[in-house]
């Protein structure tokens, strides 16, 4: 089995005829009818059913033109990876919280010492990242996460921590002037929370288990994948949330939410740079991960 004999049998499958096939893959049209005939051969079954008009494509074609499918995307992914490390070209996957207020002030910096360096940046959720760091759609992913295990490594290179929000309301500011803080009481409203996957939901689902609260419990008003409209919506008194701070300093600063501070031991929120274990790393990619985690982890 080839990998010209398999183009030509999904080229065959995805246009609908031969003809066609062999334009879009500037081939001729024996030489693809010898493909799949010796892919018939080899692998013992019938593919394609041929009349003079039509094709009918059989279900152990269909098996064969999944797998080729698959064979072929990795083969491009391979060879646009070759590619890209020749360009000093690094694809990035990075959840939500990292994108928005960590990677800009990286880049920044990095790229004032290392102005060669491009890269592809991709958002996402946590779980996501970690799916595309196995896949190998990424070189490296910054997420809120902690994946080691069979396929990633990864090492934390940012601190932040974990805040309950609330709107700065006079009911809301007299629990801050209190000296025990009534988690039950103000958890007891509406909650707006992260969508699930995300490193933020993870972290704050810990955290109200550790307050003795069950989810269930809760009157979960809205699950949000923008951490922007959270805040909003905290803001507009809809609800209260769980974010991390980064996400919130600027509100607080300027009096519109309140964050009260969570127990110590849950409330610590890491952030971590990973890799596909099994994948080569370019110098461009060493050097990028060197960087972050001499530069930001304390």
């Amino acid at each position: 089995m080839e990998i010209k004999q398999l183009k030509s049998f999904k080229a065959v499958v995805d246009y609908g005829n031969f003809t066609k096939a062999a334009e879009k893959t500037f081939t001729s049209q024996p030489t693809i009818s010898t493909h799949i005939k010796a892919l018939e051969e080899e692998l013992g079954v019938s593919l394609i059913v041929r009349d003079t008009k039509n094709i009918e494509v059989t279900q152990k074609g269909m098996e064969l033109y999944e797998c080729a499918a698959n064979i072929l995307e990795l083969e491009d992914r391979l060879i646009r990876r070759w590619n890209d490390e020749n360009r000093n070209i690094i694809h990035l996957g990075v959840s939500t919280i990292p994108s928005t207020y960590i990677l800009p002030d990286i880049l920044a910096g990095y790229s004032k010492s290392f102005p060669d360096v491009h890269f592809v940046i991709t958002q996402g959720d946590s779980s996501s990242v970690m799916e595309g760091l196995e896949s190998g759609l990424f070189d490296l992913g910054l997420l809120g996460l902690n994946c080691n295990g069979d396929k990633l490594k990864c090492d934390p290179f940012y601190r932040d921590e974990t805040v309950l929000i609330t709107p700065a309301t006079p009911e809301f500011k007299a629990y801050a002037k209190d000296g025990q803080i009534p988690y039950k009481t103000i958890l007891s409203h509406p909650v707006i929370f992260r969508e699930m996957g995300s490193g933020s939901q993870k972290s704050a689902e810990t955290i109200i288990e550790s307050l003795g609260i069950r989810l269930d419990e809760l009157n979960i008003t809205a699950r949000i994948n923008d951490q922007e409209t959270i805040k909003n919506l905290v803001m507009s008194g809809i609800g209260v949330s769980m974010v991390s701070r980064l996400a919130v300093n600027d509100r607080i600063a300027d009096g519109k939410l309140l964050a009260f501070k969570l127990p110590e031991g849950v409330s610590e929120r890491l952030f971590y740079i990973a890799v596909n274990k099994a994948a080569v790393k370019s110098e461009a990619v060493k050097g990028f991960m060197k960087y972050v985690k001499k530069t930001y982890y304390q």
